[in-house]
């Protein structure tokens, strides 16, 4: 008898099979003498849709809300279909005596497993491989240790719940508010709440009204001083005439130095990356969005496998991991980190509680290098940018802190307190990894995310200097500044708003506040760049340069939406109760009985609600469809034209945002299609048909493929040593 194997994707299922020695290729299936494994894409399987509970329900109408089957049912996902049936072909062999679950080791992979095996009716026994990395040294370890399946079936009712949940008050109010407005309005338990954040961070700024400040610099003894504050230790006062008194009051004064201090200071590495803290520096890094940087992140670990599984919420690893820390040095002791691993391979590891804490080690630990061999020329540009910076943060933690002295001086003059800072390094310790490297810039992991008056006090070498001295004061400079508004979010920002939206609850409640920060904020690791998404796919908010800022559909949706489908506070009651299902702590039948009644007070609501809803973005421009007038939309990198009838569908683009750089400003340029002719336009100004920049590039030499060079090198590879010039450098008789 043979054990079935069903991975969550086509390439993990490649490398469990070669690990298996199965070698045998079937339709959807790879077998050998003891295991077969297949793969699901993703879901193959999902709950269904309305109409399949009642053919009523294909109709979008009020007067069937709401919703609430009695008996979930799933549905195969067409376009995944074939797998499914090539899936369901070996799940009933009569040579399959059980099945090993080996998707994804998390709640959403345990889904896609159980999901299948429940819409197939497949009942065998069932084991399951628990394993963060997919290298073959996990795998084999993996399949030693396989785990009980019914282990996670706790896990299996969480995930199940989660996505019930989601279908009975995302569907049904999103069809309320469609069918209420005639507009197509989506919402749902995360995305509402987070689409409220950004819509309350626009209204800070639409209200924030600026102040002008004013503060006082002034050179004494070589060293630049700032006026201070006594009272609250600003910078900053918004008194003119204060400060232009106390210009006036300096001159031809000496400064008293009050106070030398002196600190020696430590700085240790940031954490570990979970996905979240790796998808907020590559934002603000590289420019990446969340879902681009856990793509890239997926093909680290899936088909490199250089990187552990990335929809992880640990930053720490577990102590089980620390014995292996050195075998994964090695693996990435290449190129750049040639210069920091040696050292630490040649000493024993040292950890502390920093990063290594199984206590706070949920399903997976940080994501870390694996040990298997690194190919740094395999990768593509953007895979080398989130390695390096995995890698980077891997070596810090293992190097010593940064060691600085602190030098803080005070003094004062007419009668006001002065003050001027200094640093002297004493060891770079873990800031070497990223200071040696400039394509490694360590600015980001400082830079305050808020204007602070403190930030301001400048750093500069200090001369030795005694309490008592005098200084005559040289030069006097008035500084003048506004307070500004808070910054629109950005991807970065927005996550960071996401997993601690703690400022953004109305509710007072110390234990709702709690509950919100222990379930892990909006969302989950793995689904907030999903949610960015969809709010970009629905329109309810754009993007301009890298700031994202609510459209007047989002606006409006808002105002039409219940008050609690906003609130925070909802979503993090539902994971709390998800967590608690997850640890047997909480039934599943009770949490979806007490959602169905949530469902009804909420359509009800939407019912009896008072609102309109207007497209303020319509064009002239007629659907090639239906003859109705089209909306003029922004996509996340496109503009596009969509029908405003929800039925009809139909949308074209009219503008995409290309790689393409302008040869005069250097930004990227839109290509605008007008007929058949393309045309490249730059924000500045610049116009080019894509006929013209084609051969402009083919001139500047950017018409070379990525294949051809490949071709290139290795034609110079396999050209003889001994060539022509070689031969007749040989034959030349030197004299000696």
């Amino acid at each position: 008898m043979k054990s079935l194997v069903l991975a969550e994707k086509p390439s993990v299922a490649r490398d469990i099979a070669r690990v298996l020695d199965c070698h045998k290729n079937m339709p959807g299936a790879i077998e050998g003498s003891k295991y077969i494994v297949t793969w699901a894409l993703g879901h193959l399987v999902t709950l269904a849709d309305p109409e399949e509970y009642d053919k009523k329900f294909k109709e979008w109408n009020m007067s069937y809300l709401p919703m609430l089957p009695e008996r979930w049912e799933l549905m195969v996902i067409k376009q995944t279909s074939k797998q499914y049936h090539n899936v369901k072909t070996q799940l009933f062999r009569k040579d399959v005596s059980d099945i090993i679950i080996a998707t994804d080791a998390g709640r959403e992979g345990e889904l896609v497993a159980r999901w299948i095996l429940d819409k197939s009716g497949c009942h065998k026994p069932i084991k399951r491989l628990w394993i963060s990395s997919v290298t073959d040294k996990a795998i084999r370890e993996g399949f030693l240790s396989l785990k009980d399946g019914r282990q996670y079936n706790n896990l299996y009712y969480a995930a199940k719940s989660r996505a019930e949940a989601d279908w009975l008050v995302g569907i049904n109010a999103t069809r309320a508010l469609t069918c209420k407005y005639n507009a197509q309005l989506s919402c749902g338990r995360v995305q509402t709440p987070t689409l409220a954040i950004i819509a309350r961070r626009e209204e800070e700024i639409r209200s924030f009204k600026p102040e002008e400040y004013y503060g006082l610099s002034c050179v004494a003894g070589n060293v630049k001083w700032s006026w201070q504050n006594e009272k609250n230790g600003s910078l900053r006062s918004f008194k003119r005439s204060f400060i232009t008194d106390l210009e006036s009051s300096l001159k031809g004064q000496a400064l008293q130095i009050t106070d030398v201090q002196k600190s020696a200071r430590k700085t240790f590495s940031p954490g570990l990356y979970d996905l979240t803290e790796l998808q907020r520096d590559a934002n603000r890094r590289f420019g990446f969005s969340a879902k681009e940087t856990l793509n890239i992140m997926q093909r680290l670990y899936e088909q490199h496998k250089v990187l552990t599984y990335p929809r992880t919420d640990s930053r720490y690893i577990g102590s089980d991991i620390v014995p292996t820390i050195k075998e994964r040095l090695k693996a990435c002791n290449i190129g750049p980190y040639k210069k920091f691993i040696p050292s630490l391979l040649k000493a024993p590891i040292k950890t502390s509680k920093a990063f290594v804490d199984d206590a706070k080690v949920s399903d997976h630990h940080a994501i870390i290098p694996t040990e298997e061999f690194v190919q740094l020329e395999h990768m593509s540009n953007d895979e080398r940018k989130i390695y390096d910076l995995v890698i980077r943060r891997f070596i810090s933690i293992l190097y010593p802190a940064f060691e600085y002295e602190q030098t803080t001086l005070k003094a004062s003059a007419a009668g006001q307190a002065f003050t001027a800072k200094g640093k002297i390094i004493l060891s770079p310790g873990w800031k070497a990894i990223y200071d040696s490297s400039s394509a490694a810039d360590s600015s980001f992991l400082d830079a305050p995310e808020e204007d602070d008056a403190s930030w301001q006090s400048c750093e500069q070498p200090l001369p030795l200097l005694k309490k008592g001295e005098q200084l005559s004061i040289s030069q006097i400079a008035l500084t003048t500044g506004k307070t500004k508004p808070p910054a629109r979010f950005t991807e970065a920002t927005l996550l960071t708003a996401m997993e601690n939206p703690v400022k953004y609850m109305e509710s007072q409640d110390a234990k709702a506040r709690k509950m919100l920060g222990e379930t892990g904020g909006l969302g989950t690791v793995a689904t907030r760049a999903d949610i960015i998404e969809k709010l970009f796919h629905s329109f309810l908010i754009e993007k301009k340069g890298n700031e994202i800022l609510i459209t007047s559909k989002g606006k409006q949706l808002l105002e039409l939406v219940p008050e609690d489908l906003k609130k925070p506070e909802l979503t993090a009651k539902w994971e709390l109760e998800l967590s608690n299902i997850a640890k047997g702590a909480h039934k599943d039948a009770q949490f979806l009985a007490e959602i169905q009644d949530y469902t009804k007070e909420l359509i009800q609501e939407i019912k009896t609600a008072d609102g309109t809803f207007r497209h303020d973005n319509l064009t002239n421009t007629k659907c090639p469809r239906c003859g109705k007038r089209m909306l003029a939309v922004n996509g996340k990198n496109a503009r596009l034209l969509v029908c405003q009838d929800r039925e009809c569908g139909y949308r074209e683009t009219i503008a995409r945002l290309s790689n393409a750089r302008c040869p005069n400003c250097h930004k990227k340029m839109e290509i605008i299609k007008k007929g058949e002719e393309e045309t490249f336009v730059c924000a500045c100004g610049y116009k080019e048909k894509l006929s013209a920049f084609k051969k402009r590039r083919e001139k500047e030499g950017a018409g070379v493929s990525k294949k051809d060079v490949q071709n290139y090198l290795k034609k110079q590879k396999e050209e003889p040593i001994n060539n022509a010039f070689a031969n007749a450098l040989a034959n030349i008789k030197i004299d000696t």
